[in-house]
C-alpha cells in the first residue's frame, strides 16, 4: 500500500533530516579548531520503483556527509615559530607515537609544541615527522615512511657539529711589496717563505674537536698573488707538511677576483684528513664569483679581512628555532651558531575529499584517496609552509545557523507526513465499523 511507503518516507526523512543537523553540531563545536574542515550534508533520493505507474510508492531520502577536505582555511598569525599552516594542498605527516610501527595520520592542524622530551606534537598528541639531514643538510626521498624520523632538536644539545663552510672576504693590498724570490708550493705553510698576509681560521672535525687552518697569501706579481691553505700544526692531517692547497690567485685591472686565471682547485671544497681518528665532511670554501668583489680582492687598503669565518663546533643550548617555507627545520643555539636538522615533508593525494577522517582532526589514508606521496614544500604540487601560522576552521558560523534552521524544519516535515499517515490508516481501519 502506497500509504505504508508514505510512512517509511517520513521515518527515512527523519533519519536523513537528524544525519543532517549532526554535521551542523559537529561544525558549529569546531568552529575554533585549528585547520578543521567543515562537513556539508548532501542529500540523494532513495527510489522504490522508478518506472511510470497508477500507483506510486515513496522511497524517502538519505543523507551523506561530505567533508571539503580541498578547502583552505584562512591563515592566522601567531607568537610561535613552530606553529605551521601549509599553503595549498598536502598534509603534515603525523604518527600517535614516536615509533615506526604506531599508526600513522596526515593533518594539517600544525600547532607543533615540542613536548617533555623534545618531540614535536601537535595539541591533539600527534607526532611531527620529517627526514632528518646529515652534516651537509642532505637528505634522500625514498617515499617510504620508514625513512621519516620524529621530530626532535633537544637531542643536539652537547653535541658536535663539523665544519661544513667557510667563508672569506679577504682584501689583499695591490699595492704590496712583490715578493722577488723563489718560491716553491709548501714554502709558506713551512716557513721558510714568509706570507704578504695570512689569516687563520677555526674548523672543527666531528667530534667538535678544534683545528688552525691558513689561509696564506704572497704577491708574486701585478695582479698575481700565490695562495696556500694548510694545518697549523701540520701534525693535525695526513696531508704532507699540512698544505691542503696551494695555486695562483689572480685578479682584475677593477679590483674583483678574476677566477679564470686562478687555479681552480684552490676553490674547491677541502677534504681533510684528521690524525686523531675523528671523521670530517668536506669544507664548502666561498671565496667569491669570478668576476665580484664578495670574497676575495686586490684593492689599495692595507691586506685585511673583512668578514668571514667557518661553521662547527660544540652545539650550546637551543635558543630558538626556525622553518623555513620550504619545510627546513634549523636549530637556533645560544652562541648565535645555527644547524639544519630535519627537512619536512608534505603529503598529497589524488582525491583528497576520500579521505578517512580519525579523532584529532587528522586522516587516513584508502583506496578512495589514492596512493600517497611526499615531497618537500613547494616541489610536485605540495604546498609550501607558513611559519608563525596557523589555518583556521572553514566553518561559516552564520551558515552553519541558517542549515540549523533548514533542518529542524524539514524534520518537523517528516513528522508532520508521520502523523498524517497515521490518520489516514485510522480512517482506514475505521471502515469495519
Amino acid at each position: 500500500m502506497s500509504l505504508y511507503s508514505a510512512l517509511y518516507a517520513g521515518v527515512s526523512g527523519l533519519s536523513a533530516q537528524s544525519s543532517a543537523m549532526a554535521t551542523v553540531a559537529d561544525n558549529i563545536t569546531n568552529i575554533n579548531t585549528v585547520a578543521y574542515k567543515g562537513v556539508e550534508a548532501q542529500f540523494r533520493t532513495l527510489v522504490t520503483d522508478g518506472r511510470t505507474a497508477s500507483s506510486y510508492s515513496a522511497g524517502g531520502v538519505a543523507a551523506t556527509p561530505i567533508t571539503q577536505v580541498t578547502k583552505q582555511g584562512l591563515p592566522q598569525a601567531t607568537g610561535s615559530s613552530t606553529d605551521l599552516a601549509i599553503n595549498g594542498d598536502g598534509f603534515f605527516i603525523t604518527r600517535t607515537g614516536t615509533s615506526g610501527n604506531d599508526p600513522v595520520a596526515y593533518t594539517r592542524a600544525g600547532s607543533f609544541k615540542p613536548d617533555e622530551q623534545g618531540f614535536m606534537r601537535n595539541s591533539s598528541g600527534m607526532y611531527l615527522y620529517g627526514w632528518r639531514l646529515d652534516a651537509t643538510g642532505s637528505y634522500t626521498n625514498t617515499g617510504s615512511l620508514d625513512t621519516l624520523s620524529p621530530v626532535r632538536l633537544s637531542d643536539l644539545v652537547g653535541t658536535a657539529a663539523p665544519s661544513t663552510k667557510l667563508e672569506a672576504r679577504i682584501n689583499l693590498q695591490s699595492d704590496a711589496t712583490t715578493y722577488a724570490g723563489a718560491y716553491t708550493a709548501g714554502d709558506m705553510a713551512s716557513g721558510t717563505v714568509t706570507p704578504t698576509f695570512t689569516r687563520p681560521f677555526t674548523v672543527y672535525d666531528s667530534q667538535g674537536g678544534s683545528h688552525q687552518l691558513n689561509m696564506s697569501f704572497l704577491k708574486t706579481g701585478a695582479n698575481s698573488w700565490k695562495m696556500e691553505t694548510y694545518m697549523v700544526p701540520a701534525s693535525d692531517t695526513t696531508a704532507p707538511g699540512g698544505l691542503l692547497t696551494s695555486g695562483t690567485v689572480a685578479f682584475n685591472g677593477d679590483g674583483s677576483l678574476n677566477r679564470t686565471g686562478s687555479t681552480a682547485a684552490l676553490f674547491n671544497p677541502l677534504n681533510i684528513t684528521y690524525t686523531n681518528g675523528a671523521t670530517s665532511v668536506p669544507i664548502n670554501l666561498q671565496l667569491g664569483d669570478n668576476g665580484g668583489i664578495n670574497g676575495l680582492t686586490s684593492f689599495g687598503q692595507p691586506s685585511s679581512m673583512i668578514r668571514g669565518g667557518a661553521d662547527g663546533g660544540i652545539l650550546g643550548n637551543i635558543a630558538a628555532t626556525d622553518i623555513s617555507p620550504d619545510g627546513v627545520v634549523s636549530a637556533i643555539f645560544d652562541d648565535g651558531s645555527t644547524r639544519k636538522v630535519f627537512q619536512l615533508p608534505v603529503a598529497t593525494f589524488p582525491n583528497p575529499n576520500g579521505l578517512t577522517r580519525i579523532s584529532g582532526n587528522a586522516y587516513t589514508g584508502n583506496r578512495s584517496s589514492g596512493t600517497m606521496t611526499m615531497n618537500a614544500p613547494g616541489q610536485l604540487g605540495a604546498g609550501k609552509l607558513l611559519s608563525n601560522t596557523l589555518e583556521a576552521s572553514t566553518v561559516d558560523l552564520a551558515g552553519e545557523f541558517t542549515n540549523m534552521i533548514r533542518f529542524q524544519r524539514a524534520y518537523s516535515a517528516s513528522s508532520k507526513i508521520i502523523t498524517t499517515v497515521d490518520d489516514m490508516l485510522r480512517e482506514v481501519s475505521d471502515l469495519k465499523r
